[in-house]
């Protein structure tokens, strides 16, 4: 992390994302009276694609956009600095760190919380991304309406796939493929919601091989595991819901899992001193709206601390104290 130093206006915290851990950081933060900047390519994060969210405390039924827009008037009560913007890189020198913007250059502060979530994994097929936007979709609850009376295909077994379909329900598609290479693993709530549909038909133990189509998508192959049968499905559309991947390549120096997740402590301590992490970017489990909240309050009370405790010695050179002395940890360390 090495940069050359530039004029540039100074945070006591810049927080990197704007979803429920990154706003509910901001706020805490900005109660504590610490000069905040928030800095996102996208305010709300993952939770925009959510329809319906039923398990938020307060809020017995909320669209998942509405969610957001009501975190986001509550962070700019509090007269929060938001730029939109996409973080591209991470470094410190003497003054503090450094975020980079892609358009909006360079932003100085004290401390750093990274929020910045995940984004859907890609299926990594011929034609993905060609036909991205031309019937290749990733966000049901963005797209679903625009296949009314057409025939798609779902890819993923999991809570996301199985809403997919039921969004393409609530929208009259046509006929709806759900492919996925093992048993569904969504809720039982959701499966009985589609296992029994007329309109949907389900293969197990089957993966996408290819997407195929002209100007838009016209068809999917399709490839039994069991038995190695191929199969074109004729379909306009095709729903990837394989999961999220965090969005952290651009922290070279932070010391992340196998998955590719930031590893915290108890405390959302990195690996750096005066770098924390919250939310769906860390490797703490469960990956709920509430969580990665609460994760977010806590990472703003221990970047307080921080700044606190380190005052006027915060441009020592910062040592790295091994998590397992400095407090308990949520999972084994791999360095990424």
């Amino acid at each position: 992390m090495k940069g050359d130093k530039v004029e540039t206006k100074s945070y006591d915290v810049i927080i990197v994302g704007a979803g429920p851990a990154g706003m509910t950081a901001a706020v805490y933060c900005l109660r504590k009276g610490l000069r905040t900047l928030v800095i996102s390519k996208d305010i709300g994060g993952q939770v925009n694609w959510t329809t319906l969210v039923e398990n938020y405390m307060g809020f017995m039924r909320i669209e998942g956009p509405e969610l957001m827009q009501r975190f986001k008037e509550q962070l700019k009560g509090e007269n929060g600095a938001i730029i939109e913007d996409e973080a591209i890189n991470l470094w410190h020198r003497k003054e503090g760190f450094v975020v980079n913007g892609k358009k909006s250059g360079e932003h100085l502060g004290k401390a750093i919380i990274v929020a910045t979530g995940k984004r859907p994994k890609m299926l990594g097929v011929v034609g993905e991304e060609s036909f991205r936007g031309k019937g290749v979709s990733y966000c049901s609850t963005c797209d679903a309406p625009l296949f009314r009376d057409a025939s798609v295909v779902v890819v993923g077994g999991g809570n996301s796939g199985v809403q997919a379909v039921i969004d393409l329900l609530a929208s009259n598609a046509r006929q709806i493929y759900l492919v996925t290479n093992l048993e569904l693993s969504a809720d039982h709530v959701l499966v009985d919601k589609i296992s029994n549909h007329q309109k949907v038909r389900i293969y197990t133990y089957h993966q996408v091989t290819a997407i195929h189509g002209d100007n838009m998508v016209t068809g999917v192959a399709i490839r039994n595991l069991q038995s190695g049968k191929e199969e074109q499905l004729r379909v306009e559309g095709i729903f990837i819901e394989i999961g999220l991947e965090p969005n952290s390549e651009f922290l070279e120096d932070l010391w992340k899992n196998n998955l590719g997740e930031v590893v915290i402590d108890c405390h959302c301590r990195t690996n750096i001193s005066g770098i924390f992490a919250a939310g769906d970017v860390t490797h703490t489990p469960e990956k709920q709206i509430i969580v990665a909240s609460g994760e977010g309050a806590k990472a703003a009370i221990k970047v307080w601390e921080y700044l606190m405790n380190v005052g006027s010695t915060r441009n020592e050179e910062r040592k790295y104290i091994p998590p397992a002395e400095r407090g308990e940890v949520y999972a084994p360390i791999k360095g990424g």
